[in-house]
C-alpha cells in the first residue's frame, strides 16, 4: 500500500514539474525559434508563452475559473488546441477532450460527465455544440474571434497558481469500444515523465528535431507526440487533418525528422498511386512511431520497404497505462507480431486469473507499473479499482505473453477472446494471418454465439476493389497457418470497418450488425 500522508520538507531548489515547463525553458533559450506551425501560420516560443499566459489569466479573471475546475475542447487540430490545454493547465484547470467527429449525444456525455464549465469549440463544429444539452457549461467559446477577444484582453503574466505534480492537466476520454467513454485523469508528472521516456527510447526529440503531428490532438497519444517536440525545444508542424498525399509532401518538403502514425494511416498512404509514392518519398525521416492499434506484420514489411530500414518503432500502451513497450527498428522483422521490450522506467507483469505471474510463453493479463500511469477515472471508483490495484499496478484487460528474451506479444483483449468448444481462441492471431492475403486490406474477427460450439469464429473482411474471395480459397489459405479450431466458420464483407474517433475497430458494433443480420 502506498502511503500518501507522508510529509516531506522540500528543498529551496524544488520546482514542480508542469506540462508547460519545457516550453517555458525553451522560450528562454531560443525565444525567436518557431515552436509550432500549421499550414502558413507559425508561432515562436516567445509568442507561444505569451499566449499561454494570456489563456491562463483569461481563464481565472475573464471566465471565473479556479483550480480544480474543468473545461472541454471540441476541435480539430489547431495551434489553439495546445494553447488552451497547456495554458489552462497552468491555472490548475483540466481540459476534457472531445473527438471532432462525434455527434450531439457524445458531446453531451463528455461535457456533462466531466462537469465542464466552458466549452471551446472549432467554428466548424459550433452548430453541434450549441445543439447539445449542456448541463454544466456556462459559456461556449468559438475558436477564432471570440477566443482572440478573450485572450487579447488578458494580461501577459505567468499565473501563480500553486500546483502539485500529480494535479490533473487533461482528461482524454477512453475510446469507448466496449461502452460509454470514461474520463482518464492525466497528471502533469505522468506526461512530463512520458516525454523523457519517449526521448530516451526514440532519440528524436532534441532541439534540432522537427516533427509532424498528424494524429488527432484529442487522442492521448496524438497530443503527446505533438507536445513532446516543443517540450524539448524542437519544432512541430501540425496537420489540420490527415490526407495521405499531404503527409508525404510535408515530410519531404519540410525535411521533417519524425512522425507518429496509427495503422489506418499506413493503409491510406499505401493506397496512393505508385507515382505519387515515388514522387514524395521522404528522405529526412529518422523515426516513425506506430501506436493505438496492432500493426499487422504484412504492413510492417510494406513500411520498411518504402520508408527504409532503421526507422520504424511499434509502441504499445494505453491512455491509462501510458507507454508500456516498444519494438525497436532492428527487431521489426526478427520479432514477428511482437510489441517489444518494456520502456525505461516501466515494469511489466503478466498474471493469470488468480493473480500469480505466468511463465514465459504462457498467456496472462498485462499489468504495468511506472511513473507515467493515469491517476484514475473521473468520478468512477469501481472502474478505477478494476484498473489500478493497491500496489500501483495498472491493467486495461489486454492479454499477452513473453518470449525467452522478455519481449511482449499482444494476444488480444480479454473481452474480445473467443471460447469455442471450450478452447480459447484469440482473434488477433487470426487477423494477422488474414491480413497477409494479397486481396485483403483489413479485417476483424469476432465471436458469435453458437448452440454447438458456444461461440463460433466469424471474420469480416475489407478487400481490394471489394472483391469477394471464395470460402474455399480462404480456408485453404488459413489452414496452412492456423489450427483447425481457429479457422473462421463464416466470412462477410464490408466496404470499411466501423471505427471510433481514435481509429480503433468497434467490435461491439460488428457483433450487433452480425446478430441483426446486417452482415
Amino acid at each position: 500500500m502506498i502511503d500518501l500522508n507522508i510529509n516531506h520538507t522540500r528543498p529551496d531548489s524544488f520546482r514542480n514539474t508542469k506540462i508547460s515547463s519545457g516550453i517555458r525553458t525553451s522560450a528562454r533559450r531560443t525565444p525567436n525559434k518557431i515552436s509550432l506551425s500549421i499550414d502558413h501560420k507559425k508561432i515562436t516560443y516567445k509568442d507561444l508563452v505569451d499566449r499561454l499566459n494570456r489563456v491562463a489569466v483569461a481563464g481565472i479573471d475573464g471566465l471565473s475559473l479556479s483550480k480544480g475546475d474543468h473545461v472541454a475542447i471540441f476541435s480539430s487540430n489547431c495551434i489553439e488546441f495546445i494553447e488552451i490545454v497547456v495554458g489552462l493547465a497552468d491555472a490548475g484547470v483540466a481540459t476534457a477532450m472531445i473527438p471532432p467527429s462525434v455527434t450531439v449525444p457524445e458531446v453531451e456525455h463528455i461535457c456533462n460527465d466531466s462537469n465542464s464549465k466552458i466549452l471551446f469549440c472549432h467554428k466548424g463544429l459550433e452548430d453541434i455544440a450549441r445543439a447539445a444539452n449542456l448541463e454544466t457549461v456556462k459559456k461556449i467559446i468559438v475558436i477564432g474571434k471570440d477566443y482572440e477577444d478573450i485572450i487579447g484582453n488578458a494580461k501577459n503574466i505567468q499565473p501563480n497558481t500553486l500546483l502539485e505534480e500529480w494535479d490533473v492537466f487533461s482528461i482524454p476520454y477512453t475510446s469507448g469500444t466496449t461502452g460509454k467513454p470514461k474520463g482518464c485523469l492525466l497528471s502533469h508528472r505522468s506526461r512530463v515523465m512520458a516525454f523523457y521516456t519517449m526521448g530516451v527510447e526514440f532519440g528524436c526529440y532534441s532541439p534540432d528535431d522537427k516533427a509532424l503531428a498528424l494524429a488527432p490532438l484529442f487522442h492521448g497519444a496524438g497530443f503527446a507526440f505533438a507536445l513532446a517536440p516543443i517540450f524539448f525545444g524542437g519544432t512541430c508542424e501540425i496537420l489540420p487533418k490527415f490526407e495521405p498525399e499531404t503527409v508525404l509532401k510535408k515530410l519531404q518538403e519540410l525535411n521533417l525528422s519524425n512522425t507518429f502514425f496509427v495503422p489506418t494511416h499506413f493503409h491510406q498512404i499505401f493506397s496512393l498511386e505508385k507515382k505519387i509514392l515515388q514522387k514524395y518519398k521522404p528522405s529526412s525521416l529518422r523515426t516513425i512511431i506506430s501506436n493505438a492499434a496492432p500493426l499487422p506484420q504484412a504492413t510492417k514489411e510494406k513500411i520498411i520497404n518504402y520508408f527504409g530500414e532503421g526507422l520504424l518503432h511499434e509502441t504499445y500502451g494505453s491512455t491509462e497505462g501510458g507507454f508500456v513497450t516498444n519494438l525497436r527498428p532492428h527487431d521489426q522483422l526478427r520479432k514477428e507480431r511482437c510489441v517489444g521490450l518494456a520502456y525505461p522506467t516501466v515494469e511489466v507483469s503478466l498474471r493469470n486469473e488468480s493473480g500469480s505471474e505466468v511463465t514465459n510463453g504462457e498467456v496472462g493479463e498485462i499489468y504495468v507499473r511506472s511513473p507515467i500511469l493515469f491517476n484514475g477515472y473521473w468520478q468512477n471508483d469501481p472502474a478505477t479499482s478494476e484498473a489500478l490495484d493497491e500496489n500501483g499496478w495498472c491493467t486495461v484487460g489486454d492479454l499477452g505473453k513473453l518470449d525467452d528474451e522478455g519481449y511482449l506479444y499482444i494476444v488480444d483483449r480479454k473481452k474480445d477472446m473467443i471460447i469455442s468448444g471450450g478452447v480459447n481462441v484469440f482473434p488477433r492471431e487470426i487477423e494477422e494471418v488474414l491480413a497477409t492475403h494479397p486481396d485483403i486490406k483489413e479485417c476483424a474477427v469476432i465471436g458469435l454465439e453458437d448452440d454447438y460450439w458456444g461461440e463460433t469464429v466469424f471474420a469480416i473482411l475489407v478487400t481490394n476493389n471489394n472483391k469477394n474471395i471464395s470460402d474455399v480459397e480462404l480456408k485453404s489459405f488459413c489452414k496452412e497457418k492456423l489450427a483447425k479450431y481457429k479457422l473462421p466458420k463464416k466470412y462477410s464483407y464490408l466496404e470499411h470497418l466501423p471505427r471510433n474517433a481514435g481509429g480503433k475497430i468497434l467490435k461491439t458494433e460488428l457483433r450487433s450488425m452480425a446478430v441483426s443480420g446486417k452482415i
